[in-house]
């Protein structure tokens, strides 16, 4: 039996190397082009559900689409999402949510998320990973009609859409965001 030469070894391997990256590359950008996509069906479903939230995609700085979070919970809760990141109407990055609460609290939910951001300072802060939402902070349920009154807080203006499940909660936490610019 003849064994292969080091420079067949050498060169199978750095082949099957490349190989692999190229793969991993691939399967990101497909999570990353699907990610966009279902930001795209996200905010239409938002401006679907209140036709004024139109305005809000056109007139604010920038915003971020979390068009699927993920929550469960069983006293202790959390929650994460993925996003993408929009300013001047075009995307410019992504973003990650995470959720920490305690309390009574049961379940699972799914829901989108959209934060609006006011102005230069508040889309900074946002992409300095400098933003976090405590138990203070309050997101308006979008529904039709639902932005009509609603104004911004320290910059932000943050709606939910529940997609699905149930969730029993009276308990206390607060997101945190990562920003990463393509």
């Amino acid at each position: 039996m003849k064994f292969p030469n080091k420079k067949s070894v050498i060169l199978f391997s750095l082949f099957s190397v490349f190989v692999g990256i190229n793969s991993l590359n691939a399967q990101k950008k497909d999570k990353l082009e699907k990610l966009k996509d279902d930001s795209k069906i996200a905010k239409s479903d938002f401006e679907k559900t209140d036709g004024m939230m139109n305005s809000l995609f056109k007139n604010a700085y920038g915003y971020v689409i979390f068009p699927n979070v993920g929550k469960g919970a069983i006293g202790i809760g959390g929650a994460a999402g993925n996003g993408i990141v929009f300013q001047d109407g075009d995307m410019i990055g992504k973003a990650k949510l995470a959720q920490l609460s305690i309390g009574f609290q049961w379940g699972g939910q799914a829901y989108r998320e959209v934060i609006f951001f006011e102005n230069k300072e508040a889309m900074d802060r946002f992409k300095e990973n400098r933003l976090e939402f405590s138990a203070q902070a309050s997101a308006v349920a979008a529904t039709a009609g639902a932005s009509a009154n609603v104004k911004y807080a320290n910059g932000v203006m943050i709606f939910t859409q529940t997609k699905g499940g149930l969730m029993y909660e009276a308990s206390i936490g607060g997101q945190k965001f990562k920003y990463t610019e393509f």
